[in-house]
C-alpha cells in the first residue's frame, strides 16, 4: 500500500477471545481463531486519537490478530487507494458517500454506521482574530477542508445554512491538516470536527449556530472474508468499542447505514 502521512504500523500476536458486539449485534462475535492472517485497516484522519487506543485494546483480548497497519487519511482518499487495488482489510469512513462507493464497486460487507461527528470552529487558544461566530470566517483567514473530503462537505452544508461566503485560505486533503494549520497560528481559524479539537490543547472550539444540524455519519465495513478482520469491527462497535470513541467525543452510531 502507498504509505499516507498518518501511516502507522504494530505488529502483535498472541490467542484469541471473543468480541461482544452492542445489543442486536451476535453475542458470540468472530473467531479470529480461524485464521492468523494479519490485517490492514484504512480510517478516516479524524479516528486517529480513538483507533489508536481501539486497536491496543482489541489486540490485548484478541492477540492472536495481527494488525499490520493502519492508515489515516481524509476519506476520500482512502477510498481511491481502496479502489485503485490497495490492500484493505477494513475501511472507516468519515461519512456514508465514500463507503458507498465501494458497496457500488461490490466491495465489501454491508456497511454499520459506528460513530457520529459534527462540526466546530477551530481557533488558536489566545484567538487572536477574535472569531466568535461563522460570519466571522469570511473576513479572517480561514483553513477549510477540500469539498471532496467529508469535513470539507460538511463545512459547505454549513456554510450554506447559515448564508455564509467564505474564501478558504487553502483546502487540506483531511480535517487533521486543518487543524495543524490553525494549532501552527497559519490560520485564523478552521472548520474541522469536535472531536479533533478535544484531543489537541494548543487550539479551542467554538460551536457555531446550526452544527448540531450537520451530522457525519461514521460506516465501517470489512473488505474481505479475514476473520480477524470482521473481530476489529466487531470491537468497534462492541460496548467498549463505543465507550472508547465517546471518550474521544463522538457520538453513537445508528447501527445501520442510513437510507
Amino acid at each position: 500500500m502507498q504509505h499516507r502521512p498518518f501511516l502507522r504500523f504494530r505488529a502483535l500476536t498472541g490467542a484469541v477471545v471473543t468480541v461482544l458486539a452492542l445489543a442486536g449485534c451476535s453475542a458470540t462475535g468472530t473467531s479470529a481463531e480461524e485464521s492468523a492472517e494479519p490485517i490492514t485497516i484504512s480510517a478516516a484522519a479524524s479516528l486517529q486519537g480513538s483507533f489508536e487506543q481501539i486497536s491496543e485494546e482489541f489486540t490485548t483480548e484478541n492477540p492472536e490478530v495481527q494488525i499490520n497497519a493502519i492508515s489515516y487519511d481524509g476519506s476520500s482518499t482512502l477510498a481511491t487507494q481502496i479502489l485503485e487495488g490497495a490492500n484493505v482489510d477494513v475501511f472507516a469512513s468519515a461519512d456514508e458517500r465514500n463507503m458507498s462507493e465501494m458497496t457500488e464497486a461490490g466491495i465489501g460487507d454491508e456497511p454499520v454506521i459506528f460513530a457520529s461527528n459534527t462540526l466546530v470552529i477551530a481557533v488558536p487558544q489566545d484567538n487572536p482574530a477574535n472569531i466568535d461566530s461563522l460570519e466571522d470566517l469570511a473576513d479572517a483567514t480561514t483553513v477549510l477542508c477540500a469539498a471532496q473530503v467529508p469535513c470539507g462537505a460538511a463545512s459547505q452544508r454549513l456554510l450554506e445554512a447559515q448564508d455564509v461566503k467564505v474564501t478558504a485560505a487553502s483546502e487540506e486533503q483531511n480535517v487533521t491538516a486543518v487543524l495543524q494549520k490553525v494549532a501552527a497560528g497559519e490560520a485564523d481559524a478552521g472548520l474541522v470536527y469536535a472531536t479533533d479539537v478535544q484531543s489537541d490543547a494548543s487550539v479551542a472550539a467554538i460551536v457555531p449556530e446550526g452544527a448540531e444540524k450537520i451530522v457525519n455519519s461514521y460506516p465501517i465495513a470489512t473488505l474481505g472474508e479475514n476473520p480477524g478482520a470482521k473481530a476489529f469491527v466487531d470491537f468497534v462497535i462492541s460496548e467498549r468499542g463505543q465507550q472508547i470513541l465517546a471518550e474521544h467525543g463522538f457520538g453513537t452510531g445508528t447501527g445501520h447505514v442510513n437510507g
